[in-house]
This record gives C-alpha cells, structure tokens and sequence, in this order.
C-alpha cells in the first residue's frame, strides 16, 4: 500500500520568520511594538549600522542597500518584511514592492493622525532629509495636512547620537531643544517621530515638550499593520509557545546588544554579518 502525504504550504509558511530592517537599532522601537502585539511570531532583526545613516544616501544608494537585506531576508525564509525605517521606506519600498514576490510593511510619518487630532491646526514633524524628500510624506501631507501649518524639522545628528550610545547626553539634549523648541513656540499640538531611532530619546523629548504637544510615535500603527497583513493571508503563527528572535548587525554589535539588555531581554545574541 502506498501512502500519500501532502505538505500544506499555508501551515509551513505560517512558522516562518518576520523580518525587520533598519538602518540601525532604530527598528528595534517597532521590534519591541511587534513582541507585544505577535508573541507567537519568530523575528530576525537586521540593523544595518555599518551603513547609518541613510539620510543623506542617494534614493538609489537606498535602493541597493535595501536590496541586499531583503535577499539575506529572504534567505532566511521571512513570510513578511517590516522596513522599519522612515528614510528606507521612502527610497525604496515601492521598487521593493514591484520586484519581490512578499509582502512589505513600511513605515509612514503619522502626519495623517496628528493633522486629524490638531486643535491649533500646527503640527511638528521631525525626521530625516530623506523622509522628507520622499514621495510619501508629501502625498501623505498634501491629502491630510493641507490646510494645517506643517513644522518640519531635519534632525541633524539625532540618529548619529542613538547609534552611538550618546542618549542621555548633553550635546543630544542641546540638539533636542534647538529642533523642538521653534515648533512649539509656533504653538503646535502634535509632534510627530518620523524617524524610528528618536523614539529612543522619548525621554528628553518628554520632557522638553512639557505636556504642550502630543508625541506621536507611529511603532504601534506599524506591528498593527503587520499582524492585518499576516491574519490576511493566514500566515499568522499561532503555534509557538517560545518565539526565536535572531539579530545581525552591519556594525557594533555591542551597541544592539545593550539596546536589547535595555529592554529586559538579556539572553538574546547578535551577529555579524
């Protein structure tokens, strides 16, 4: 007797890995978003911090880059990939989405939420020179922005600042106050984090801004996102009873190391590549 056995690719896909990348441990504030929100779903977090920052990379620099971290993604059999990155999602994510055959989630200054929320009708929006280049944020801000007073501010050195381990420095907070101030003596209400390091200075925007704005950090609406897609296409892993999180660094793995012993998960291993 013959017995014929027929693998489900729907149940094998379903216990593959979502992939996150980032120019550096910035994506780690949309990691953290997607632990909580997806317990069951294996990661692997790809910070490419020998290449930080992109902000002043050429869109196809961006491109290339973003190109190689896909491949090695795919390599590992990623069911869905999260840019975690302002400046790479505007580059790159259409031509991602157009040459690969898998779902991407990019991230999205939350300019839409804010300009909604917005009660003197000014919003502040700090982020990288290559988000605000990008054909996104324009759009964005043209369809829900348009009659709203948009203060946009290039966070020069902040990303610098988070890579090397410089948070709580003063140089950082003196950066911090020079970008946030202008915005809120323009009296704007909403300030919106376009750039997934800068959710790692909370601290010192917090208290800069003072209870005068709401800040708006978009790593949630993001894993959100991600988990409508998996549920979507029936990829959600819903078996593991320990999710696997693997990590790989273009540069100093120390400093994601630390990151992640900052955020109470101590037993976990990066690797270079």
């Amino acid at each position: 007797m013959v017995f014929f056995f027929t693998i489900n690719y729907m149940q094998l896909a379903n216990k593959y890995p979502v992939g996150i990348f980032d120019s550096g441990i910035g994506g780690l504030s949309v990691w953290k978003e997607i632990v909580k929100l997806l317990p069951n779903e294996d990661i692997i977090y790809y910070a490419d911090s020998g290449n930080c920052p992109y902000g002043k990379k050429s869109q196809q620099e961006i491109i290339n880059i973003s190109e190689k971290i896909v491949d090695f993604l795919i390599t590992q059999n990623c069911k869905l990939i999260i840019v975690a990155c302002n400046t790479a999602t505007a580059a790159a994510i259409e031509h991602l989405r157009a040459k690969y055959n898998i779902k991407f989630v990019g991230m999205e200054p939350a300019v839409k939420p804010a300009a909604l929320n917005s009660i003197t009708g000014k919003i502040g929006v700090l982020a990288t020179s290559g988000t605000f280049r990008g054909k996104l944020f324009n759009e964005t801000s043209k369809q829900y922005a348009n009659d709203k007073d948009v203060h946009i501010q290039i966070g020069h050195g902040l990303v610098n600042a988070v890579e090397n381990g410089l948070i709580k420095s003063k140089e950082t907070r003196e950066l911090l106050q020079k970008y946030l101030q202008p915005m809120l003596d323009n009296n704007v209400d909403q300030i919106v984090l376009g750039c997934t390091h800068y959710p790692f200075l909370i601290d010192i925007i917090t208290q800069i801004v003072d209870g005068r704005a709401k800040i708006i950090d978009p790593s949630y609406a993001v894993a959100k996102q991600a988990e409508n897609l998996l549920n979507k296409d029936n990829l959600q892993n819903s078996l593991n009873k320990i999710a696997n999180y693997k990590f790989y660094s273009t540069g100093n793995t120390k400093l994601l190391k630390t990151v992640l012993n900052q955020l109470a998960y101590n037993d976990l291993s990066v690797e270079a590549v």
